[in-house]
Protein backbone atom coordinates (compact mmCIF):
# COMPACT_ATOMS: atom_id res chain seq x y z
CA UNK A 1 0.00 0.00 0.00
CA UNK A 2 1.26 3.44 -0.96
CA UNK A 3 0.24 6.80 0.35
CA UNK A 4 1.31 10.69 0.74
CA UNK A 5 1.44 11.34 4.22
CA UNK A 6 2.07 14.42 5.75
CA UNK A 7 3.86 14.11 9.85
CA UNK A 8 3.74 17.22 11.43
CA UNK A 9 5.04 17.16 15.36
CA UNK A 10 7.62 19.74 16.88
CA UNK A 11 9.57 17.00 19.01
CA UNK A 12 11.84 15.60 16.24
CA UNK A 13 12.14 11.89 17.84
CA UNK A 14 8.62 11.86 17.83
CA UNK A 15 8.64 12.47 14.26
CA UNK A 16 11.44 10.78 12.73
CA UNK A 17 10.27 7.53 14.98
CA UNK A 18 6.32 7.97 13.16
CA UNK A 19 7.74 8.62 9.73
CA UNK A 20 10.13 5.80 9.97
CA UNK A 21 7.68 3.40 10.38
CA UNK A 22 5.41 4.71 7.61
CA UNK A 23 8.34 4.97 5.27
CA UNK A 24 8.59 1.05 6.50
CA UNK A 25 5.61 0.27 5.40
CA UNK A 26 5.58 1.87 1.57
CA UNK A 27 4.56 5.13 2.12
CA UNK A 28 5.85 8.65 0.96
CA UNK A 29 6.24 11.04 4.21
CA UNK A 30 6.26 14.45 4.14
CA UNK A 31 7.45 16.19 7.54
CA UNK A 32 6.77 19.05 9.29
CA UNK A 33 8.12 20.70 13.20
CA UNK A 34 5.94 23.45 13.11
CA UNK A 35 1.92 24.49 11.82
CA UNK A 36 3.53 26.97 9.71
CA UNK A 37 5.55 24.71 8.16
CA UNK A 38 2.83 22.30 8.16
CA UNK A 39 0.83 24.95 5.82
CA UNK A 40 3.27 25.25 3.34
CA UNK A 41 4.35 21.07 2.76
CA UNK A 42 0.65 20.56 2.21
CA UNK A 43 -0.10 23.90 -0.20
CA UNK A 44 2.70 22.49 -1.73
CA UNK A 45 1.74 18.50 -2.42
CA UNK A 46 -0.33 16.30 -2.88
CA UNK A 47 -1.19 15.20 0.73
CA UNK A 48 -3.79 12.37 1.63
CA UNK A 49 -3.70 12.08 5.05
CA UNK A 50 -1.95 14.05 7.10
CA UNK A 51 -1.07 12.90 11.17
CA UNK A 52 -0.95 16.14 13.40
CA UNK A 53 0.40 17.48 16.79
CA UNK A 54 -1.98 19.69 18.49
CA UNK A 55 1.06 21.44 20.54
CA UNK A 56 3.41 23.32 18.63
CA UNK A 57 5.11 26.83 18.03
CA UNK A 58 4.11 29.54 15.31
CA UNK A 59 0.68 27.83 14.63
CA UNK A 60 -1.07 24.86 17.12
CA UNK A 61 -2.84 22.02 15.53
CA UNK A 62 -6.27 23.37 15.72
CA UNK A 63 -5.41 26.40 13.46
CA UNK A 64 -3.36 24.32 11.03
CA UNK A 65 -6.37 21.96 11.03
CA UNK A 66 -9.06 24.86 10.78
CA UNK A 67 -6.90 25.86 7.74
CA UNK A 68 -6.83 23.22 6.11
CA UNK A 69 -10.57 22.37 6.40
CA UNK A 70 -11.32 25.72 4.68
CA UNK A 71 -9.52 24.38 1.76
CA UNK A 72 -9.65 20.24 1.54
CA UNK A 73 -11.30 17.03 2.91
CA UNK A 74 -7.95 15.38 3.53
CA UNK A 75 -7.84 12.77 6.14
CA UNK A 76 -6.68 14.42 9.50
CA UNK A 77 -5.23 12.10 12.78
CA UNK A 78 -4.68 14.42 15.67
CA UNK A 79 -1.98 14.04 17.96
CA UNK A 80 -2.33 14.96 21.45
CA UNK A 81 -0.58 14.48 25.18
CA UNK A 82 -3.88 15.16 26.42
CA UNK A 83 -6.54 12.32 26.73
CA UNK A 84 -9.61 14.93 27.39
CA UNK A 85 -12.76 14.35 25.63
CA UNK A 86 -13.07 18.44 25.25
CA UNK A 87 -10.12 18.26 23.00
CA UNK A 88 -11.37 15.43 21.28
CA UNK A 89 -14.92 17.06 20.31
CA UNK A 90 -13.16 20.02 19.70
CA UNK A 91 -11.09 18.18 17.26
CA UNK A 92 -13.94 16.75 15.70
CA UNK A 93 -15.81 20.23 15.45
CA UNK A 94 -13.03 21.32 13.16
CA UNK A 95 -13.11 17.97 11.02
CA UNK A 96 -10.43 15.44 12.81
CA UNK A 97 -11.46 12.07 10.97
CA UNK A 98 -9.09 10.28 14.20
CA UNK A 99 -7.76 11.29 17.39
CA UNK A 100 -4.76 9.17 18.79
CA UNK A 101 -3.76 10.13 22.70
CA UNK A 102 0.52 9.89 23.22
CA UNK A 103 2.68 7.82 23.56
CA UNK A 104 1.57 6.87 20.21
CA UNK A 105 1.09 3.34 19.81
CA UNK A 106 2.65 2.94 16.62
CA UNK A 107 0.54 -0.60 15.75
CA UNK A 108 -2.82 1.52 16.59
CA UNK A 109 -1.51 4.52 14.57
CA UNK A 110 -0.13 2.79 11.77
CA UNK A 111 -3.69 0.40 11.50
CA UNK A 112 -5.69 4.21 11.33
CA UNK A 113 -3.94 5.24 8.62
CA UNK A 114 -4.10 1.79 6.64
CA UNK A 115 -7.84 1.73 7.37
CA UNK A 116 -7.98 5.52 6.51
CA UNK A 117 -6.52 5.00 2.93
CA UNK A 118 -8.58 1.84 2.22
CA UNK A 119 -11.40 3.78 2.02
CA UNK A 120 -10.03 6.85 0.28
CA UNK A 121 -8.95 3.90 -2.51
CA UNK A 122 -11.92 2.45 -2.35
CA UNK A 123 -13.63 5.51 -3.11
CA UNK A 124 -11.30 6.02 -6.40
CA UNK A 125 -11.41 2.52 -7.99
CA UNK A 126 -14.08 -0.21 -8.57
CA UNK A 127 -17.61 -0.13 -11.11
CA UNK A 128 -19.86 2.91 -10.63
CA UNK A 129 -21.62 2.78 -7.74
CA UNK A 130 -23.98 5.69 -7.15
CA UNK A 131 -26.98 5.65 -4.21
CA UNK A 132 -29.66 7.67 -5.07
CA UNK A 133 -32.03 8.97 -1.92
CA UNK A 134 -34.64 12.22 -1.67
CA UNK A 135 -32.40 13.97 -4.16
CA UNK A 136 -28.96 13.24 -2.14
CA UNK A 137 -26.66 11.56 -5.08
CA UNK A 138 -23.70 9.68 -3.58
CA UNK A 139 -21.23 8.75 -6.10
CA UNK A 140 -19.18 6.07 -3.62
CA UNK A 141 -16.60 5.95 -6.92
CA UNK A 142 -15.88 9.66 -6.59
CA UNK A 143 -16.07 9.91 -2.94
CA UNK A 144 -18.71 13.03 -3.64
CA UNK A 145 -22.44 14.09 -2.58
CA UNK A 146 -24.75 16.25 -4.67
CA UNK A 147 -27.97 17.78 -4.41
CA UNK A 148 -29.62 18.78 -7.32
CA UNK A 149 -26.23 18.30 -9.50
CA UNK A 150 -24.47 20.60 -6.69
CA UNK A 151 -21.70 18.97 -4.81
CA UNK A 152 -21.57 19.68 -1.34
CA UNK A 153 -18.51 19.31 0.60
CA UNK A 154 -18.27 16.88 3.54
CA UNK A 155 -15.10 15.93 5.87
CA UNK A 156 -14.44 12.38 5.25
CA UNK A 157 -16.01 11.17 8.85
CA UNK A 158 -19.22 13.32 7.78
CA UNK A 159 -19.66 11.68 4.26
CA UNK A 160 -18.75 7.87 5.87
CA UNK A 161 -21.80 8.61 8.23
CA UNK A 162 -24.43 9.75 5.54
CA UNK A 163 -23.47 6.66 3.70
CA UNK A 164 -24.02 4.70 6.59
CA UNK A 165 -27.41 5.88 7.32
CA UNK A 166 -28.85 6.22 3.71
CA UNK A 167 -27.56 3.02 3.30
CA UNK A 168 -29.71 1.49 6.35
CA UNK A 169 -32.80 3.67 4.79
CA UNK A 170 -35.46 3.02 7.19
CA UNK A 171 -33.45 1.46 10.00
CA UNK A 172 -33.23 2.76 13.25
CA UNK A 173 -28.87 2.94 14.21
CA UNK A 174 -28.00 3.32 17.63
CA UNK A 175 -24.95 5.37 18.46
CA UNK A 176 -23.20 2.70 19.70
CA UNK A 177 -23.51 0.85 16.24
CA UNK A 178 -22.41 3.61 14.68
CA UNK A 179 -19.52 4.89 16.70
CA UNK A 180 -18.23 1.19 16.54
CA UNK A 181 -19.09 1.63 12.78
CA UNK A 182 -17.65 4.40 11.77
CA UNK A 183 -15.06 5.40 14.06
CA UNK A 184 -14.34 1.74 15.01
CA UNK A 185 -14.16 -0.57 18.19
CA UNK A 186 -10.87 1.01 19.57
CA UNK A 187 -12.40 4.36 20.01
CA UNK A 188 -12.63 5.62 23.18
CA UNK A 189 -14.58 8.58 23.11
CA UNK A 190 -18.52 9.14 23.85
CA UNK A 191 -21.23 9.66 21.98
CA UNK A 192 -21.71 13.47 21.56
CA UNK A 193 -19.32 12.96 18.55
CA UNK A 194 -21.69 11.42 16.55
CA UNK A 195 -24.54 13.77 17.72
CA UNK A 196 -22.11 16.70 16.68
CA UNK A 197 -21.25 14.82 13.35
CA UNK A 198 -25.22 14.58 12.71
CA UNK A 199 -26.01 18.47 13.02
CA UNK A 200 -23.13 19.33 10.76
CA UNK A 201 -24.37 16.64 8.28
CA UNK A 202 -27.57 18.59 8.47
CA UNK A 203 -26.64 21.92 8.38
CA UNK A 204 -24.96 20.84 4.85
CA UNK A 205 -27.90 18.80 3.62
CA UNK A 206 -29.88 22.27 4.21
CA UNK A 207 -33.28 21.34 2.89
CA UNK A 208 -32.92 17.77 2.68
CA UNK A 209 -31.93 17.26 6.20
CA UNK A 210 -35.26 16.31 7.44
CA UNK A 211 -34.54 12.73 5.98
CA UNK A 212 -32.70 12.26 9.33
CA UNK A 213 -34.08 11.53 11.70
CA UNK A 214 -33.56 11.37 15.49
CA UNK A 215 -34.89 9.11 17.67
CA UNK A 216 -35.00 9.71 21.16
CA UNK A 217 -32.44 7.93 23.46
CA UNK A 218 -31.61 5.44 21.08
CA UNK A 219 -29.79 7.31 17.55
CA UNK A 220 -30.24 8.13 14.08
CA UNK A 221 -32.37 7.09 11.43
CA UNK A 222 -32.52 8.16 7.40
CA UNK A 223 -36.01 7.78 6.22
CA UNK A 224 -36.26 8.55 2.42
CA UNK A 225 -40.12 8.38 2.55
CA UNK A 226 -40.21 11.27 5.26
CA UNK A 227 -42.22 14.65 4.21
CA UNK A 228 -41.65 17.87 5.03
Amino acid sequence: MHGRILIVDDETVIREVIAKAFRNEGYKVFEAADGKEAIEVFEDNDIEIIILDVMMPKMDGWSVCRRIRAESNVGIIMLTARDDDSDQLLGFELGVDEYVTKPVNLQVLLARVKRMQNRLEEGRGGMMHIISKMGIEINKDAYTVKIGGEEIELAPKEYELLVYLIENDGMVLSREQILDTIWGYDYFGDFRVVDTHIKKIRKKLKDKAYGIHTVVRVGYKFDSKSKL
